[in-house]
C-alpha cells in the first residue's frame, strides 16, 4: 500500500465523454489502475436527472469507481456526496480545475481557485457529509499571473481533503502549452496529504521520471490513453515492477477496438455507439498507414456491420503489413 492508501499510484484521469462505464471496463481490464469517472454535475444529481444519474451510478461495475463531483453550491454537495456513496462510489473526488466555459460561468471548476472560501465550503460540506474520502482536482492557477496552487493546496488540506491533484496548467492555458510539474513539486513540498501529478504523461517511462521529479504520490494520465487504454496498467506494472512495456500489435489493437465498441454497444445501443466510436477509431488508426482516407470512410458509415467490416479489413491489411516488415 502507498502512501494514497489505494492500491495503485495511476489514475485514470476524468474527462467529459471519455471515461464513461465503456472506458472504464476496458482500461480495468488490462490490469491495475485507479478509475475516475466522467464529472458528474451535483445540480443535475439533486433533481436525478436521468442522465447524470445514470452516470452516478456504478454499483454493478466490479472495481473501484471514484466518481467526480462538479458544481459551485457547498448545500448540494451535501445531498450529492450522500447520494453517490448510496450508488457505489469508492469514494469522491471533487472538479476545481475543469476550464470550460460553462463550468467557470457556473462558479464550479477552475473559477473555485478565485474563490477560495467557496472551495473550502464545498469541499468541507462533501468530506463531512460521507464516509468516503474526498479528494480535490484543480490546476496550478487562474492565470500565469496568478498561479495559487501551494495557497490552494494549503486550503484543500485544512478544509478536509484526503488527497489532491494539481494539473501543471493554469486555467488560461487550457491544455495547450506543457504542464508545469515544478509546481507539482512545490505543492508536494508544502502539504501533508498526497499529491497526485497531472499533465503530458504519455508513457510509462515519463510517468516514473515526473514522479522521481516532482516527490508526487501518483500520476494522473488523461489524454495519453485515448487510442491505448492499456497505458494504465502499463504504467503501474512499470512503477511497481519494473516491467517493460510491449506495444500492442496491430492485430491487437483491431480486437481491443471491437471490444471498445462492443462496450459501447451494450451501454449506449448500437445507434449511439455507432456515433460515439468514430472519435475512438480516429485515436486508435493513429500513426497508421492510410488512417485520415479509413477515417473519412468511417465518418460516412450509419450501419453497424458496415463498420464492423470496415474496421476488419483496414486493420487486417495494416497488420499483414506490419508481418511482412
Amino acid at each position: 500500500m502507498n502512501n494514497l492508501g489505494l492500491d495503485s499510484r495511476v489514475f485514470l484521469a476524468p474527462m467529459a465523454g471519455i471515461t464513461d462505464r465503456p472506458m472504464r471496463q476496458l482500461v480495468a481490464s488490462f490490469g491495475k489502475g485507479i478509475i475516475v469517472s466522467e464529472m458528474v454535475a451535483v445540480n443535475a444529481i439533486q433533481w436525478k436527472n436521468p442522465k447524470t444519474y445514470r452516470i452516478a451510478d456504478v454499483r454493478d461495475e466490479p472495481y473501484p469507481v471514484i466518481v467526480q463531483l462538479v458544481g459551485g453550491d457547498p448545500q448540494l454537495f451535501v445531498n450529492a456526496a450522500k447520494l453517490v456513496e448510496d450508488l457505489g462510489a469508492s469514494a469522491i473526488d471533487i472538479n476545481m480545475g475543469c476550464p470550460v466555459k460553462k463550468i467557470v460561468n457556473n462558479n464550479s471548476g477552475s473559477y473555485l481557485m478565485k474563490d477560495l472560501n467557496l472551495a473550502s465550503q464545498i469541499i468541507e460540506s462533501a468530506a463531512k457529509n460521507t464516509k468516503l474520502r474526498v479528494s480535490v482536482k484543480f490546476r496550478s492557477g487562474w492565470d500565469c499571473q496568478h498561479k495559487n496552487a501551494i495557497e490552494f493546496a494549503k486550503m484543500c488540506e485544512n478544509s478536509g481533503a484526503a488527497y489532491i491533484t494539481v494539473h501543471g496548467r493554469t486555467r488560461s492555458e487550457f491544455y495547450s502549452g506543457q504542464a508545469d510539474w515544478n509546481i507539482i513539486k512545490q505543492v508536494k513540498e508544502s502539504v501533508k496529504i498526497p499529491v497526485v501529478g497531472n499533465g503530458d504523461v504519455t508513457t510509462p517511462k515519463q510517468a516514473a521520471e515526473k514522479l522521481k521529479m516532482s516527490g508526487a504520490d501518483g500520476v494522473m494520465i488523461a489524454r495519453g490513453v485515448l487510442g491505448s487504454p492499456w497505458l494504465i496498467a502499463q504504467t503501474h506494472d512499470y512503477l511497481e515492477c519494473g516491467t517493460e512495456p510491449i506495444s500492442p500489435k496491430i492485430a491487437d489493437i483491431k480486437q481491443i477496438l471491437l471490444k471498445h465498441i462492443g462496450y459501447l454497444i451494450d451501454y449506449y445501443g448500437e445507434n449511439m455507439a455507432l456515433q460515439i466510436s468514430r472519435k475512438y477509431v480516429c485515436w486508435y488508426s493513429k500513426n497508421l498507414r492510410d488512417a485520415k482516407k479509413f477515417r473519412e470512410t468511417y465518418m460516412r458509415i450509419t450501419d453497424y456491420k458496415q463498420a464492423y467490416d470496415e474496421i476488419n479489413n483496414y486493420f487486417d491489411q495494416c497488420a499483414a503489413q506490419e508481418i511482412e516488415r
